[in-house]
């Protein structure tokens, strides 16, 4: 056999701190985010600019990864003893905390940096993002109550707003109707997702809602949150003039959402718990692109 080169060494030793630094960023959350804040940029259907728009996504991506990697290593003494997260590269000690830190340090200011760069307001609402993101909820807030969730739903809030504030150099109505669409569409993700890994939470003794009060009045939460998530959406979208026939599939999607959140609270199950959390991706991925059209 041959053997390899040091260069080759090299690029594969490379390749494989690559492979375990991804999950740290926590990729689909990540894309979900980073489509949201492009979305937020072409909603104001001005002819984009192609460096602007490539500026916004690297910006962003490299900020959301930032605050994500940062926030798993806090957590990582609460991911080492839930089933769902123990054998995540930190919590099973595949990557050390200070490298973790170092590099959720060094994309954190990447892409804050970037973002003032392009655009001072653009950057303080990414910043704000990350701020709320890691110092407030993670770090203030997350083990305390299970509140840290409404701070967690502003900082996912940002990055829609952030592209639309690069769009339209202003933080306008528009900006934070979209903001809270994002807002209030969170609980119908985290908290089917806190009901459905209810043993975890409480084993890594995280203040949750159906742990505080109950299953069934998380349940109405977020059939509350899901109407004013739809609502504010749907406002956001005849505002910026999204064509009829696209606003009535916003419309459609929008009722699918409704109907499974409240099949949660009149004919909860397990099923109907897990088809809501999958379908609340969906129906966010869905409307950022029919804004975007």
């Amino acid at each position: 056999m041959t053997a390899k080169s040091p260069m080759a060494n090299h690029q594969q030793s490379i390749l494989q701190r690559i492979r375990l630094y991804l999950p740290l960023i926590k990729s689909l959350q990540t894309s979900l985010l980073l489509a949201t804040g492009l979305a937020g940029y072409l909603s104001a259907h001005t002819p984009p600019s192609g460096l602007t728009l490539l500026g916004v996504a690297v910006s962003l991506f490299l900020a959301i990864s930032g605050s994500t990697v940062l926030n798993m290593w806090y957590d990582r003494d609460i991911d080492a003893v839930m089933n769902r997260t123990h054998h995540r590269p930190l919590a099973d000690g595949r990557v050390s905390p200070t490298e973790a830190l170092r590099l959720g340090l060094i994309l954190s200011i990447l892409g804050v940096g970037l973002a003032v760069w392009m655009s001072p307001l653009y950057g303080l609402v990414v910043f704000a993002g990350l701020f709320f993101d890691v110092v407030i909820y993670t770090l203030w807030l997350k083990r305390r109550t299970c509140w840290s969730i409404v701070w967690g739903g502003v900082s996912g809030g940002m990055p829609i707003l952030a592209g639309r504030v690069m769009a339209t150099g202003q933080i306008d109505l528009i900006g934070i109707l979209l903001s809270m669409a994002v807002l209030f569409w969170i609980p119908t993700h985290i908290l089917t997702f806190s009901m459905r890994y209810f043993a975890d939470y409480q084993s890594a003794r995280i203040p949750t809602f159906p742990s505080t009060y109950g299953f069934e009045t998380t349940r109405a939460v977020i059939a509350l949150s899901a109407i004013i998530a739809a609502a504010s959406m749907g406002v956001a979208g005849v505002m910026i003039g999204v064509q009829a026939g696209f606003l009535r599939l916003m419309a459609v999607l929008s009722a699918g959402l409704l109907v499974l959140s409240f099949a949660t609270v009149f004919r909860p199950s397990e099923r109907v718990n897990y088809s809501l959390f999958k379908y609340a991706s969906l129906y966010m991925l869905a409307s950022m692109i029919l804004l975007s059209i």
